[in-house]
């Protein structure tokens, strides 16, 4: 299989962005836990129809789980030319139960790429976020506005909504809480001498460049 990255970066660091420009750019698959959870139990696998029983009674998956789904996601042909996992290993421990389960299959982590953001810049960047009700096409209080005040340029729709959780206060407890989770798996990619630091308060464009020569240096 080719090469195995994690992206680490906190909410609105734009690492589902850049997931989706890896994949056209390198024909690697997105390995989303959420998505992996949801196709496992529509398709009724083993693992798939324990974790629906855990969901079912309003309990967290356990990493076990997550990880049997995704050993059984990781045995599908369409990986063979790497993947790129976000939102797992969100722990250290779990880290630990990924670099065995890849060991497994003779794999290791190629690289953990942490998209690095300035705090107060990603308050005002996610803050700012809102949605047209109608179409679901995003804005910007100040980086993305529509051409006519209060009209979506997609739709022509007049109700924009904006997320409860996306205010200036809620965006700094989430980035607060992301550095604490992810300080250990940080230090744990570091010590295995795979860890990537990206700044990312650049433009999208200028952060894909960073990433492509990235996954062009470790997948050689």
């Amino acid at each position: 299989m080719g090469p195995v990255l994690i992206l680490l970066g906190p909410p609105g660091a734009g690492k589902g962005t850049q997931a989706r420009m890896l994949e056209e750019d390198f024909g690697l698959i997105q390995l989303s836990t959420g998505d992996l959870l949801r196709a496992a139990v529509a398709a009724g696998t083993e693992a798939g129809k324990r974790a629906k029983a855990v969901m079912e009674a309003g309990q967290l998956v356990s990493d076990e789980i997550v990880l049997a789904i995704l050993r059984d996601r990781m045995a599908a042909p369409d990986v063979q030319k790497g993947i790129i996992l976000d939102g797992f290993p969100r722990t250290a421990g779990q880290a630990a139960a990924l670099d065995t389960l890849l060991a497994e299959a003779g794999q290791k982590v190629t690289a953990a790429i942490s998209l690095e953001v300035e705090d107060e810049a990603m308050v005002a960047r996610v803050s700012g976020r809102t949605t047209c009700a109608a179409c679901g096409e995003g804005y910007h209080d100040e980086f993305k506005q529509p051409a006519k005040a209060g009209v979506c340029d997609k739709c022509g729709g007049t109700d924009f909504k904006r997320r409860a959780d996306d205010n200036a206060e809620t965006v700094r407890e989430r980035l607060q809480a992301y550095h604490a989770q992810t300080a250990p798996l940080i230090a744990h990619y570091d010590r295995q001498s795979v860890l990537e630091r990206v700044p990312a308060m650049g433009s999208i464009t200028g952060i894909r460049t960073r990433l492509a020569e990235i996954v062009g240096r470790v997948a050689a």
